[in-house]
């Protein structure tokens, strides 16, 4: 799919996520942190203060990791404050593009291409691009291509210019949520990904089992409590429900983990639906997107390019 080499854009060249047969996701690399007086945060280097209009967020509506970043903005209230622009659902030659042609604009500078932004606002970077990625406007450079970490920068450091003041990682259960974290990313958020691009039958029976042993396990311990950690909503749970979004539409069927679907878990399905209701919510959800997206031509998993028609899924009724 193409990787940047020294700040170059390289369309032939490899960044493969898959290692032997088994898929291993790449770390991020670009790393710094917003905070609330430019101090630097727990990786990277300082001099990114919070201020309103000052960062830009980069976005596509089919990329989980992204969709973090846009539940955690509509949650805080923060649409106003950090503007986005949206990539095409779709990858080239040149990785991710825009198409204005669809309305899929680079507001801010009117790249034509993601890696234009990397090489603008990094130096000599080299590796995969990705969605999300935060540009600064005031240095030019980017600030974090790490979906994890700007949530957090958009709970905390930007609480002064958000509509609501709810904390989403609190202290007291800042354990809790990361036993969650833990535990869902690599078997679930990153486990449909594992059984999609498996190498084998070995590291495909092993992902979609951690796949529906973690729904099963979020299923029990949902009999009990409106969230993951019972009455208020935490980070746990914007981390969870991009993968529930696109369960039944993309994974169940393009990734074949179809052992069950998200609706047939009473717990979970109500679980999602609650989560869609929140205000700001729904419009992050692209169902018809997912499904185009995930579904898209594919030598190894869909050579023909068929977009299934089913099955139907609406997170307004029950």
């Amino acid at each position: 799919m193409g990787l940047l080499v020294d700040g170059v854009w390289r369309p032939d060249a490899t960044g493969s996520d898959i290692s032997s047969d088994r898929y291993e996701r790449s770390r991020a690399q670009i790393r710094n942190w917003v905070t609330r007086d430019g101090s630097a945060g727990p990786t990277g280097t300082g001099g990114f203060a919070a201020e309103n209009g000052r960062y830009h967020l980069y976005v596509a509506w089919n990329c989980p990791w992204a969709h973090r970043t846009l539940l955690m903005r509509a949650l805080k209230g923060l649409q106003e404050q950090i503007p986005i622009s949206v990539l095409a659902p779709k990858r080239t030659e040149d990785g991710w593009v825009f198409d204005p042609s669809n309305n899929y604009v680079d507001t801010l500078s009117g790249a034509s291409a993601l890696y234009e932004i990397y090489s603008a606002g990094t130096d000599k970077y080299t590796g995969r691009v990705t969605v999300p990625v935060l540009w600064d406007t005031l240095s030019n450079r980017l600030v974090s291509n790490e979906s994890a970490d700007i949530i957090r920068m958009f709970n905390g450091a930007f609480q002064e210019f958000a509509e609501t003041n709810t904390d989403y990682f609190p202290e007291p259960h800042q354990d809790d949520i990361e036993k969650w974290n833990n535990y869902i990313y690599p078997k679930l958020n990153n486990g449909v990904y594992r059984a999609g691009f498996a190498g084998s039958q070995t590291a495909y029976d092993d992902a979609v089992e951690d796949v529906f042993e973690a729904l099963d396990r979020i299923e029990a311990a949902l009999d009990t409590r409106t969230w993951l950690l019972g009455d208020d909503l935490t980070e746990a749970d914007i981390r969870l429900f991009p993968t529930l979004a696109r369960f039944d539409v993309a994974y169940w069927s393009a990734f074949k983990c179809n052992k069950r679907r998200l609706i047939d878990y009473p717990n979970l399905w109500a679980y999602a639906r609650r989560f869609h209701a929140l205000p700001g919510i729904s419009e992050t959800v692209k169902l018809d997107i997912y499904r185009r997206g995930y579904h898209s031509k594919s030598a190894a998993r869909n050579p023909h390019g068929i977009v299934p028609l089913g099955p139907e899924v609406n997170f307004a009724v029950s």
